[in-house]
């Protein structure tokens, strides 16, 4: 009997727990789907959630999936039932199909004070950083790298590399884009040629930089940013990105609202607290990418300065949405004939 006592004294206090305090409202609660690394522990997301949160007097929930390819097909699949109020990591290549949709909600944000060496101009996409794409070496492995995408294509010889798929990485899609770009329809011959150099096809970006990192291969897709990673935090130069004679195919990332967000005030809060120095300062050294609004802050003197190539290479999104599935068919059937 005692101990029944005890089990309805202790059932008692959590109910009683369990009641809602008199006076008392739990904070609104903004969802916003991203990337996986973006909300890593070294990631910007912990300290955008901790400064907006003190902002906006609400509680931010992100959401990681796999990749920004992830996040199109979670909003495809989702539809108008999906509970996120933002979208955050969706790039370029893949902005026309999101908005054909017709899920996203125009964000009505002066965007002038955006800087990313290409002409910015969308009324649904705010773009937060940008970078390009590269292959980082192991300078310990590869003594000397390639110079242009042709040679690393033409070298039968040449080293093994890691890449991702882009059917789900914004990485991959974006070496899908750049051979594209560079070969035009000769890409399946490229693809071809490149075939047996690839060590493995990864979901996303960070799995493959892992393998990398163990040694697996001495080249693997990345961004021309990811060595200021290792220079700031490792105080390392070993690692090193090939800069290419053609350009280098450039990424925007940007965040859009959903129409159908039940807070539309704080996810627009939001997309306007991504252009701010709060977010844009810390970006560099959290997300590896380079900030898209200059707010005066020089960037951390492990950005050398090959960040930024000398020329920069892009379709523009409609382009992309109309060949996408046909020029990755291209690529499935070149890397299995």
């Amino acid at each position: 009997m005692k101990y029944l006592v005890i089990i309805a004294a202790l059932a008692g206090g959590i109910v009683t727990s369990l009641l809602p305090v008199p006076g008392h409202t739990a904070p609104p609660v903004l969802t916003v789907y991203t990337y996986a690394s973006f909300v890593s522990e070294w990631g910007p997301g912990p300290a955008i959630e901790k400064a907006f949160a003190a902002e906006c007097g609400c509680e931010l929930r992100f959401v990681g999936l796999e990749d920004g390819a992830a996040l199109l097909s979670r909003l495809k699949l989702e539809g108008d039932k999906s509970t996120a109020d933002v979208i955050l990591g969706l790039d370029t290549s893949l902005t026309a199909e999101a908005q054909a949709t017709g899920l996203l909600a125009t964000h009505g944000i002066d965007t002038t004070a955006v800087d990313l060496t290409l002409p910015w101009s969308d009324p649904v996409f705010v773009p937060y950083d940008y970078g390009y794409f590269a292959f980082v070496y192991d300078s310990e492995a590869l003594s000397a790298p390639p110079a242009s995408l042709q040679a690393l294509v033409a070298d039968k010889n040449g080293p093994e590399i890691i890449i991702q798929d882009p059917r789900t990485s914004t990485p991959g899609l974006g070496l899908l884009l750049w051979l594209r770009q560079v070969f035009g329809e000769g890409d399946s011959d490229a693809w071809r040629a490149l075939a047996p150099r690839i060590v493995t096809v990864t979901k996303g970006w960070s799995e493959a930089y892992g393998l990398f990192l163990e040694g697996e291969a001495p080249l693997v897709l990345s961004y021309t940013t990811s060595p200021a990673y290792h220079r700031h935090v490792e105080q390392t130069d070993r690692y090193r990105a090939a800069m290419f004679s053609e350009g280098h195919y450039q990424q925007v990332e940007v965040a859009a609202r959903l129409a159908g967000s039940k807070q539309p005030r704080l996810a627009q809060q939001f997309l306007e607290f991504l252009l701010s120095p709060a977010v844009q300062d810390i970006l560099p050294t959290s997300n590896w990418m380079l900030p898209a609004v200059n707010t005066g802050t020089p960037l951390p003197a492990a950005f050398s300065g090959e960040e930024v190539p000398g020329k920069a290479l892009r379709f523009d999104s409609a382009t992309v949405r109309n060949h996408r599935k046909q020029w990755i068919s291209r690529w499935l059937q070149a890397l299995t004939d």
